[in-house]
């Protein structure tokens, strides 16, 4: 199943720059190694974005140097975003990937402002800030210099492997202010991840990221999400999957069951009725009531992942553990039931 694109042909560059708010636009369809993968490089006015209902995050600011993600997840919340800019939220979120080549230098502008104040920027929020295309085009290491030349405490989610190409950036960054690293890894059935997640890494690579980061004295948390209802939380698989986040040196986990929002609810049934159409209605019962799992499952997962945490000995105290980064400023404990929209 797929999404037709929502334009009606092809706009020229004046009406490209005013949909994704920029300057100039340059798509380019022939980059090599990315087969498929349509590039709409932009000239934004903005990098630094205030969340929406931020009293109810456990961060203000965020930093999105992409719009849409090669990594396909099929349950990305951030899909809706994608129709904003007429693009549609299926294959061409995968596949339609807005780039802003100016995101280092905005960001460096707006830390030197006298009306920025040095709050906390988070990082991975969206959609990976280390997606394949950071590969090509290496915005985040003008990012992570702008941020450490301002000593701006900042943190960073992803599920990719190319983060370790920052690893000394993220190190001198720590020594000058607070930097929060975590590494989502819901799961480690790698047969799962081959259908849900098929353009990231093995969760097994991440892993060696948290591994590799712990080791060099950067602390890093994983967060474990998404828990996907009777295809990934059976008792045994949630016992591996935290069982591999222990051995790999994790200074915490954080479970969070899949939500299934507008945009990506669509998607990830269309895939479910493919893949394993026994679970749709079940699905459609588990999430009648809207884009999150009830409350009670919520809190059995949640229960279930910290006695394993317990059990493996998982958090800031773990005996052996590297040096730990502080981690950004944290929200109030949510009530139960409430999920953070990280992913």
């Amino acid at each position: 199943m797929r999404w037709e694109n929502l334009s009606d042909g092809p706009r020229g560059a004046a009406a490209d720059a005013a949909l994704f708010g920029a300057d100039a636009v340059t798509t380019r369809t022939d980059t090599p190694g990315f087969r498929g993968i349509t590039f709409h490089e932009i000239r934004a006015k903005s990098i630094v974005n205030r969340v929406p209902g931020a009293s109810r995050m456990p961060f203000e600011w965020t930093v999105n140097p992409y719009r849409g993600c090669t990594h396909a997840c099929v349950y990305c919340f951030a899909r809706k975003t994608h129709s904003y800019l007429d693009l549609d939220t299926g294959l061409g979120f995968d596949s339609q990937i807005v780039v802003k080549v100016n995101a280092p230098e905005l960001l460096r502008h707006r830390l030197a402002s006298p009306r920025w104040h040095g709050e906390h920027i988070a990082m991975g929020t969206n959609v990976d800030c280390y997606q394949r295309a950071e590969g090509r085009y290496a915005l985040m290491p003008g990012i992570i210099e702008a941020l450490r030349d301002h000593a701006n405490p900042f943190s960073i989610l992803t599920k990719g492997t190319l983060i370790l190409r920052d690893l000394d950036l993220l190190r001198q960054a720590a020594a000058v202010t607070d930097v929060g690293i975590s590494v989502s890894v819901g799961f480690v059935d790698e047969q799962l991840w081959r259908t849900v997640e098929p353009g990231t890494p093995a969760p097994g690579r991440r892993l060696e990221v948290v591994r590799t980061l712990s080791e060099h004295g950067i602390g890093c948390g994983v967060l474990m999400a998404p828990v996907i209802p009777f295809l990934g939380d059976h008792p045994d698989q949630l016992r591996a999957t935290v069982r591999a986040i222990a051995e790999a040196g994790a200074t915490s986990v954080t479970p969070l069951a899949l939500h299934l929002r507008p945009g990506a609810r669509e998607w990830f049934m269309a895939w479910l009725a493919q893949e394993h159409p026994h679970l749709v209605r079940r699905y459609e019962r588990l999430y009648a009531d809207g884009a999150y799992a009830p409350k009670w499952y919520q809190r059995r997962i949640t229960r279930h992942v910290h006695e394993l945490a317990r059990e493996f000995g998982i958090g800031p105290a773990r005996a052996g553990a590297a040096r730990r980064v502080p981690e950004p400023k944290q929200a109030p404990p949510a009530p139960e039931g409430t999920q953070l929209t990280l992913l």
